[in-house]
C-alpha cells in the first residue's frame, strides 16, 4: 500500500490500452475551428503535456458575475416531472386503480391471490435495483441501439435506464398498499384466520413501511448512513418476514382452521415463487462481494485516489466499504479499458468514511466485483458527446473520454494538479487530446467560468448529440436548466432532495 503524497504510478503500471485521439479533419465547412472559440484556453496540468500553439492562450481575466437569471416555469416543470416521476405515476396509478377495483369487489383475482399482488410488486421493485439485471439492460441497449437509431430514441433509452428508480419506488409503495389491504381484510374476517397469521401480517407490514421510510429522499441525502443501515437491514428483515407470512398464510386452511396445506400446496402458489425470485435478486449481488487489495495515493488532504487491479469498461461505478455488509459508498471508476492493469476511484474527503481513507488507509477494502452501470455507460449510443464535470465528479466522467475519441471533456476545478495529483493528470494528458479537452482551473483563472457560454460553443464546435453532467447540486441545476432552455439534450446527476428541492435530470 502506498500513502505518500502525490505518488505517481509508472507507465508500465497504467495498463496496455493506448487510446490516441484523432485530430478533427472532417468538420463541416461552416463549423467553428478550435482556434476560433474564444474561451478555449486549454490549461495544461503538466508542463510537458502535449499541446499545440493554437490551443494555448493566456488565462482570461475573471469573468464578471452574471446577473441572476430566472428560469422559465416550463423548464422547471419539464425537468422536475422527469422519467422517474412519470414511471412512478404510471405504476402508482395502475396499482391504485387495481386496489379500488379490489375494494369494490370487482376484481376476483385480487380477492383470491392478494399475496401474489403484494410480492409481485416487491419483486419488480427489487429486480430493477439489481446490479446484474441493470448491467444486462445496459448491455442490451448499447449493443442493439447504438448510433443507428434516431436520436430521440437513444435519448429515451438513456432516460429510461437512468430513472428505473421510479419503477422501484412505485412498486415498493404499491406493494405496501396491497399488503395493508390484505391485512385489513384478514382482520375484518379474523374469525377465519389464526392469530399467528394476523400477527405476522402486522409485523411484515410495519417492517416494510420502515424500510420505505428509511429510503425516502430526505433520509438518503441528509442521513446517508442511517439510510444505508436501516434500508438494508430492515429490507432483509422484510424478506424474512415475507417468507414466514407467505408460508403460514398459504398453509392455513380457513375451512377447518388448521395448517393442513403444507408441502406441495404451498410450493404451487404464485406468492411462493414470487418470494423465491425476490430472494434470488437480493442475494445474487452479494455473492460478488470481495475483500480486495487496494493502494491509496494521497495527492492532497482533499482527495484520496484508490487503485484496484484489473481494467474496466467505461461508465461503471464501484461500491466500497470498510465492512462486508454495512455502509457501501459508490464512486465512479476511471480506467483505460478492459485490457488495463488497474482501475481508479477518486474519493473526495468529506464524510467520515472518506476521511478514514486518509487518516487510516486500509490495505484491503470490501467491494463488489460486479460493478453497476451509470448513465455514462450509455455514451456508446451516441456519435459524439460532451462530458462536463466539476471537482471529484471527474471520477465518473474520465473513463468515457479516455476510452472514446468522440467525447469532449470539460473539467472545472480548483488547483487541479495539486489537488488530484500526477496519476489523474497523467491519465488525462496521455489519452485525451487537446482538441477535445478544456480544463478550467478556477484558482488560476480567478473564478468560475461562464459555464453555459463555454458549453454552447463546445456543443456547436464538437457537433455533439448529448451532454452528460456530473457536478454538485448548484452546478447541476444551472447546467441542466441552461441546456433545457438552449435545446441541448442533457442528463445530470440525480439530486432528489436538497434544501427542499426535488431531483433534477432529463
Amino acid at each position: 500500500m502506498s500513502t505518500k503524497p502525490a505518488l505517481a504510478y509508472n507507465d508500465a503500471e497504467k495498463g496496455t490500452l493506448d487510446v490516441r485521439s484523432p485530430q478533427i479533419a472532417d468538420l463541416a465547412k461552416d463549423e467553428k475551428k478550435a482556434s476560433d472559440i474564444e474561451v478555449f484556453a486549454v490549461q495544461s496540468l503538466k508542463k510537458d503535456a502535449p499541446v499545440t500553439p493554437s490551443n494555448v492562450a493566456k488565462p482570461p481575466p475573471a469573468p464578471a458575475k452574471p446577473a441572476a437569471k430566472k428560469t422559465p416555469l416550463w423548464v422547471l416543470w419539464v425537468i422536475w416531472y422527469n422519467s422517474y416521476r412519470r414511471f412512478f405515476t404510471v405504476v402508482f396509478t395502475v396499482n391504485f386503480i387495481g386496489i379500488g377495483f379490489a375494494i369494490a369487489g370487482k376484481w376476483p383475482y385480487a380477492a383470491k391471490y392478494p399475496g401474489a399482488l403484494v410480492i409481485g410488486n416487491l419483486n419488480v421493485a427489487v429486480l430493477v435495483r439489481n446490479e446484474i439485471f441493470g448491467r444486462f439492460l445496459y448491455w442490451f441497449v448499447n449493443t442493439f441501439f447504438a448510433k443507428w437509431t434516431p436520436l430521440w430514441f437513444r435519448l429515451g433509452c438513456t432516460s429510461t435506464l437512468q430513472h428505473l428508480g421510479g419503477i422501484h419506488s412505485g412498486c415498493a409503495i404499491s406493494g405496501v398498499a396491497w399488503i395493508i389491504l390484505m391485512v385489513v381484510h384478514q382482520f375484518k374476517e379474523k374469525h377465519m384466520f389464526n392469530d399467528s397469521i394476523l400477527a405476522f401480517g402486522v409485523i411484515t407490514t410495519v417492517v416494510l413501511f420502515i424500510t420505505i421510510c428509511a429510503g425516502l429522499p430526505w433520509v438518503r441525502n441528509t442521513h446517508h448512513n442511517v439510510f444505508e443501515r436501516n434500508h438494508r437491514f430492515f429490507g432483509w428483515t422484510s424478506l424474512c418476514m415475507t417468507w414466514v407470512y407467505t408460508i403460514v398464510t398459504n398453509a392455513y386452511d380457513t375451512a377447518d382452521g388448521k395448517f393442513d396445506h403444507i408441502g406441495r400446496y404451498v410450493v404451487q402458489q404464485q406468492a411462493f415463487w414470487f418470494t423465491v425470485g425476490m430472494s434470488t435478486f437480493i442475494v445474487l449481488p452479494w455473492i460478488c462481494t470481495r475483500h480486495a487489495k487496494v493502494d491509496i495515493e494521497l495527492p492532497s488532504p482533499k482527495v484520496a485516489v484508490l487503485r484496484f487491479e484489473r481494467g474496466m469498461q467505461q461508465g461503471l461505478l464501484a461500491r466500497i466499504s470498510r465492512s462486508a455488509v454495512k455502509e457501501y459508498h459508490a464512486f465512479g471508476i476511471i480506467s483505460e479499458g478492459t485490457h488495463a492493469k488497474y482501475h481508479y476511484l477518486i474519493c473526495g474527503v468529506q464524510g467520515d468514511f472518506t476521511k478514514s481513507l486518509v487518516n487510516d488507509p486500509p490495505r484491503r477494502i470490501w467491494t463488489r466485483e460486479l460493478k453497476f452501470a451509470g448513465v455514462s455507460n450509455t455514451s456508446t449510443l451516441y456519435k459524439r458527446g460532451i462530458r462536463i464535470c466539476t471537482g471529484t465528479g471527474l471520477g465518473a466522467a474520465l473513463s468515457t473520454c479516455i476510452q472514446s475519441p468522440y467525447w469532449y471533456l470539460i473539467w472545472i476545478g480548483s488547483d487541479q494538479e495539486k489537488t488530484f495529483g500526477p496519476t489523474i493528470s497523467g491519465l488525462i494528458h496521455r489519452h485525451v487530446g487537446p482538441e477535445r479537452l478544456l480544463l478550467w482551473d478556477s484558482k488560476v483563472r480567478g473564478g468560475r467560468p461562464p459555464t453555459m457560454k463555454i458549453l454552447k460553443e463546445v456543443y456547436d464546435y464538437w457537433q455533439a448529440e448529448v451532454v452528460f453532467i456530473t457536478s454538485n447540486y448548484v452546478g447541476n441545476f444551472e447546467i441542466q436548466h441552461g441546456c433545457k432552455e438552449l435545446g441541448i439534450p442533457a442528463f445530470g446527476t440525480l439530486w432528489d432532495f436538497v434544501s427542499g428541492s426535488p431531483e433534477f435530470s432529463c
